[in-house]
């Protein structure tokens, strides 16, 4: 009761004192300040003098603004505070401000503190002997230090993990930067940079424009390399980063640019670079996309992605999806618009293709326009049944080699249905159509047709499932076979109609019960054919799982559609397979085969592995596969390693490789990394060797550092060399 009565007598003693704050002073709005409430154990007035005197627990608040100390001293007369003892100021925006002693205005809006600290409201910090503060905006430190580190908790003493240290410091609230004059970066107390001034977004902001921290390195193929992005904030929905680029070689000056923005109704960005190399060639790139929404129904977008040569953009460092695999082998450019309609798709696209391989040929590249598509299932009819509607019409153009025209149609209906002892069955029928106008089709041992020819191809099908389902303890198992039977007109694949959607074509778990395998619309598989196979499975109530399929395919008359090494091409197919292993979440085995009819030897094998909880953790994957007639991809057999480790609650380790198995069984890549990281600062260092060349590109040494100071910005440098 008594600190409630001294709050009380200490507003009325204001009021009674004619306290200009409650009657005089105005804001830019022209409204006149909250007067101060003020609440303390002891609470006295001098009315000759004009002095209010708090003490014990003292709280003056006004606005959101709220002083906190030992005692606070009004001077009615010269309208200032004089707070003394356990200060602490809480700004609006959650900065608290702590010190020893603080002479305020009556607004707390201005003056001046002793040993200043400030927790930002972010935990960043700063210090000071002493600070000029003006309009609550300004906030002038002298010998201060500034830092988002964390203090040690067994010696607040001690320096943070990194610091800046300056002779003069102005926090600007307003403009959210942080200057510096004669500052001092320093890691755990000792300097390691100085610069006699220096300017950043303070750490509210999340965008801002200016210098982002440069990068420097060193090169086998550009020799010594330095970038300086430059960030523009043209508004909050877009921005522009422009980064030139200098090397020792190769020309010597290139530059970089990306523009983003987003709109009400979708988003884009264009990004490029141009550089001339040592012999004047002009190289360059441009990558982009974007994506818009026209209604709740369509969207249009596009992607332009093109690269002035096959290795630009892997030598200049430009979309390097994965430091230790390099990038893509073929940049796509599209322009599209598609609808979605309740169980209606529709579709409009057009592509342009650039293959990066040593042996993709320009003229042989395909262009495709327009590509139009549709797709619709229907309504359950009173069987339970569906139809399904799918159209597709395309025009591919080529400089070389053949041009196509092409209409499909696919329609069909499918039921489900329950059978006796709970079997489950589906019974489906379609009807795929296909015409085509062609000019320049390679025919083996023909001359080359130019026409029409089409084909109509019934199908029908039965698929049947027997789920047996067993409980015991904590788990279920579940073991179902599997037969299907699929009956079809033989033939449908003329060699008058070219394969531009089918050509590598893997037989394996995923498919052996499709009723077409070929998953675009210029190869369908025809014949009379009889799935069957057997699935397993034991699922416990925690989530663990162990899954094992297994299936073949017989086929009333061979068909040459499938190419030799298909594992279709006769009678009866390979076997394929799949089992799965997770037990729990710090274990996931899978393992897929395709073994041999005749004795069952293996023609693809995948293992991957997942193992271990982030303290140690590993994944593995294993490849084996023959080549098949007619793929453009030959046999490969390859193994990948990755082990990641989570050292300490800051430390973390990581290592991968990838080993040629076929041949010399050589090394591909290897990489090795590791990564510190608390509240204030990311170290990565990462060393990687590729063994791989493509024409002006070698195999390469490079060592990468990686120092992310959070609020400031990030460093980064590294070298390469051509590998021994």
């Amino acid at each position: 009761m008594g600190r409630l009565w001294a709050g009380i007598l200490g507003f009325c003693a204001l009021l009674a004192a004619g306290y200009p704050a409650a009657a005089a002073a105005a804001d830019e709005s022209g409204l006149a300040d909250i007067p101060i409430l003020l609440s303390a154990d002891e609470l006295s007035f001098d009315r000759q003098s004009g002095i209010i005197v708090a003490k014990g627990h003292v709280e003056a608040s006004q606005n959101d603004r709220v002083l906190l100390a030992d005692t606070i001293i009004y001077n009615q007369k010269t309208d200032l505070l004089t707070a003394t003892g356990s200060i602490s100021l809480l700004e609006p925006d959650g900065t608290v401000l702590f010190g020893d002693r603080m002479e305020l205005t009556g607004n707390m809006k201005d003056g001046i503190v002793e040993n200043l600290g400030v927790i930002l409201s972010d935990n960043a910090r700063f210090a000071a002997s002493g600070a000029r503060r003006s309009n609550a905006t300004i906030l002038e430190l002298r010998n201060a230090v500034y830092s988002p580190c964390n203090l040690c908790v067994e010696d607040p003493s001690r320096p943070p993990l990194w610091q800046i240290r300056a002779v003069k410091v102005v926090h600007d609230s307003d403009h959210k930067t942080v200057e510096y004059a004669d500052a001092w970066l320093e890691v755990f107390g000792v300097p390691v940079a100085y610069t006699p001034y220096f300017i950043h977004p303070d750490p509210t902001v999340k965008r801002q424009t200016g210098l982002l921290t440069p990068s420097l390195g060193n090169s086998s193929d550009l020799g010594f390399v330095a970038k300086a992005p430059y960030f523009i904030n043209i508004a909050p929905d877009k921005d522009a980063t422009i980064t030139p680029i200098v090397t020792s070689s190769e020309g010597g000056f290139g530059l970089a640019a990306e523009y983003r923005q987003r709109l009400l109704e979708g988003e884009f960005e264009v990004g490029g670079s141009i550089t001339e190399d040592s012999r004047d060639d002009v190289r360059g790139h441009i990558l982009s996309t974007g994506r818009f929404d026209i209604d709740p129904t369509w969207r249009w977008g596009f992607d332009v992605n093109r690269s002035t040569d096959d290795t630009y953009l892997r030598r200049y460092g430009f979309n390097i999806s994965d430091p230790f695999f390099g990038t893509n082998n073929t940049l796509t450019s599209q322009l599209f618009a598609e609808g979605f309609r309740r169980r209606n798709y529709a579709s409009a696209q057009a592509f342009a293709f650039q293959g990066l391989r040593v042996d993709d040929d320009p003229g042989e590249t395909p262009l495709v326009l327009p590509l139009l598509e549709y797709s619709h299932v229907g309504e359950a009819d009173r069987l339970g049944g569906r139809t399904n509607l799918d159209l597709s019409l395309l025009a591919l153009t080529r400089n070389e080699g053949t041009d196509t025209r092409r209409l499909a149609v696919d329609a069909g209906w499918q039921v489900p249905g329950n059978g006796p002892w709970g079997s489950l069955y589906t019974v489906s029928a379609s009807l795929r159509g296909g015409l085509y106008h062609v000019n320049k089709q390679v025919r083996p041992g023909q001359d080359a047709f130019s026409g029409v020819a089409g084909r109509l191809v019934p199908q029908g099908a039965v698929e049947w499932r027997l789920p047996f389902v067993r409980a015991s303890g904590n788990t279920y198992q579940i073991i179902e076979p599997i037969a299907q039977a699929v009956v079809s007109t033989n033939g449908g694949n003329p060699d008058k109609i070219p394969n531009e959607d089918s050509v590598d074509f893997v037989f394996d778990d995923t498919n052996v019960f499709s009723t077409n395998r070929f998953t675009g619309h210029d190869r369908v598989e025809g014949g009379a054919r009889f799935n069957y196979g057997l699935k397993w499975g034991v699922y416990g109530h925690g989530g663990g799982s162990s899954t094992v399929l297994i299936g073949q395919t017989y086929r009333a008359r061979n068909d040459d559609t499938f190419a030799n090494g298909s594992g279709l091409e006769d009678h009866f197919s390979d076997i394929v397979g799949k089992v799965g292993v997770s037990p729990g979440r710090y274990v996931d085995i899978l393992y897929r085969t395709r073994l041999s009819k005749e004795n069952l030897e293996p023609k693809r094998n995948e293992v991957r592995l997942n193992v271990g909880p982030p303290a140690l953790s590993m994944s593995t994957n294993y490849i084996f596969f023959d080549r098949q007639e007619g793929s453009e991809f030959s046999g490969r057999e390859e193994v990948s390693l990755g082990i990641s480790s989570q050292l300490t609650r800051y430390w973390r380790a990581h290592f991968s490789g990838v080993r040629d198995l076929e041949g010399d069984g050589e090394m591909r890549s290897l990489g090795i990394g590791l990564t510190y990281e608390n509240e204030c600062c990311t170290f990565t260092s990462r060393l990687t060797r590729t063994f791989f060349q493509d024409r002006d590109l070698e195999p390469t040494d490079a060592i990468i550092f990686q120092v992310l100071f959070k609020t400031l910005g990030e460093v980064a440098s590294g070298f390469s060399r051509s590998a021994p």
